[in-house]
């Protein structure tokens, strides 16, 4: 039996995606998610970010640009001592008919096979039907932040509440 992750969407449920995250001065990170990401942690969870990033393969931004909006993401988020194990995205334009961009979950397949990940214990966090989907697809459960989802197994307003709820299911599923 492997390890529980929780598997993030970036834009939406880590951070505020009012305008696109081309650099890392547009990055804002919502509040409390360091923390949360840290309970996690502290639970026993793996903590993975997956995120479409269409911007690379539209050239809005440059792969450089977005290592450099993950390293500001890594850096605030540790000053909560939270860390993020993995980071995976899809560079490829909408529409690409890639395996890796949401809602194909081959972000996730292959994180959870490099760290020999039990997706049954584990969760996809997304604020979009396609985060929910990827999560589906690979096996997850799943916790849409927003107004609901009818195919989520749970639904929370951000990242605390959603942790919130996860830890809840552990505690019942003992």
């Amino acid at each position: 039996m492997g390890q529980k992750a929780v598997f993030l969407d970036r834009d939406g449920v880590i951070n505020d995606n009012v305008r696109p995250i081309n650099k890392p001065d547009d990055l804002i990170l919502f509040p409390g998610v360091g923390a949360a990401v840290k309970r996690l942690q502290d639970a026993g969870y793996r903590v993975f970010v997956v995120t479409n990033q269409g911007g690379v393969g539209l050239g809005y931004m440059t792969e450089e640009d977005l290592r450099s909006v993950h390293d500001k993401m890594i850096r605030e988020l540790s000053r909560d001592g939270a860390v993020i194990d993995d980071i995976r995205y899809c560079s490829h334009r909408p529409h690409a008919g890639c395996g890796c961009r949401k809602p194909e979950p081959g972000m996730i397949l292959e994180l959870a096979s490099k760290y020999n990940i039990d997706l049954d214990q584990s969760f996809m966090v997304g604020d979009r039907d396609f985060d929910i989907q990827a999560g589906r697809r690979a096996g997850t459960r799943t916790v849409f932040i927003g107004k609901g989802h009818a195919d989520a197994d749970l639904v929370a307003k951000d990242l605390t509440e959603a942790v919130n709820q996860i830890l809840n299911q552990g505690v019942m599923n003992r």
